[in-house]
């Protein structure tokens, strides 16, 4: 019957597409580990001929393959005749060439989460800080480019006062990154508008980290307390304060007709030992999951049969197709 892709078929070289037929021992090509992208390497390449091929249409695109090309589901794998209905693992396929940043926790990493979370904009492909005050945002700059390694500057700008019916003058720290704008709105549930966010428990990993959320947070959408004994944070997003409070054992009152809520943090809360340290991964994933919406039958025309191309490939025998994670019958 043959096996692996049709010959004008698309697969993903770490190098950029290419037709299936153009590949050649040792070259590398991605693939999935987990929800993580990786490199895997073609040892040999088979070329087969066979009449029957299918069509497979998924959320994202169609691709031609052998009945037998086998594709990932959260059951297991299923051959592509066979895969109509099913979800099945996928990635961006333009996202696959980007930088992948090596990001670091501790205070500055929990800072940036925080300050971000508090007055940041997560775009598709960048992360931003407008603010007025030009200590904030260099504190802010300095902690994004520790946690990422990212050249992080400073831009003059204005901003328009609703209050005062004029433009005041600020600073901006912007810098473009896919992966770091998926990073975040992973870490607070797939949504970053600030009404929306989800606490981020990955700033949770050790106490300095929080601290540092706590600071990057506080000097977005807080202020100290008078006397000296703590701080205040100002917000509408009653479900992101319940979950700070109970980490730093605070009590906390929601306010009443929608008015922003107020959250004390006493300088001495790590005292009370309600902190508890949780490891989450500070990698956003990379995978999820696309739905078989339609697989047609392919027979061959006349007399010239298709051929497929199939790939022995090491250390990972799988690889993409437009972002479809498949491999080999075995």
């Amino acid at each position: 019957m043959g096996y692996g892709l049709s010959s004008k078929q698309l697969v993903n070289l770490v190098e950029g597409c290419a037709q299936a037929k153009t590949v050649v021992p040792g070259q590398a090509m991605w693939t999935l580990d987990g929800d993580r992208t990786v490199q895997t390497t073609v040892v040999d390449v088979t070329a087969v001929k066979g009449r029957q091929a299918v069509e497979v249409v998924t959320d994202h695109m169609a691709f031609i393959a052998s009945p037998d090309l086998l594709l990932l589901t959260p059951d297991g794998w299923t051959h592509a005749a066979d895969a109509e209905g099913a979800t099945v693992a996928w990635t961006h396929a333009r996202k696959l060439c980007r930088e992948r940043l090596t990001i670091w926790p501790g205070y500055e990493f929990g800072y940036f989460v925080g300050a971000t979370c508090a007055d940041g904009t997560t775009g598709k492909n960048y992360v931003s800080l407008v603010v007025n005050e030009e200590w904030f945002a260099s504190r802010y700059a300095a902690a994004l480019t520790a946690c990422t390694g990212l050249p992080a500057r400073l831009e003059p700008v204005t901003r328009p006062s609703g209050y005062l019916k004029r433009d005041l003058p600020g600073f901006r720290v912007r810098v473009v990154s896919s992966y770091l704008s998926d990073a975040l709105r992973h870490y607070v549930g797939g949504d970053a508008h600030h009404m929306r966010q989800r606490f981020p428990r990955v700033v949770l990993r050790d106490i300095d980290t929080f601290q540092g959320f706590l600071d990057g947070y506080i000097d977005g959408d807080g202020c100290e307390k008078g006397g000296g004994w703590g701080r205040l944070i100002t917000s509408a997003n009653v479900p992101f304060l319940i979950e700070v409070a109970s980490i730093i054992g605070a009590r906390f009152t929601p306010a009443k007709r929608g008015l922003a809520s107020q959250l004390c943090v006493s300088n001495r809360w790590q005292s009370r030992g309600t902190f508890v340290p949780e490891h989450h991964p500070l990698d956003p994933p990379e995978s999820s999951w696309v739905q078989v919406r339609e697989v047609r039958p392919r027979p061959a025309l006349g007399a010239k049969p298709f051929t497929f191309y199939s790939y022995r490939l090491e250390p990972h025998p799988t690889f993409m197709v437009n972002g479809h994670l498949v491999r080999e019958s075995w």
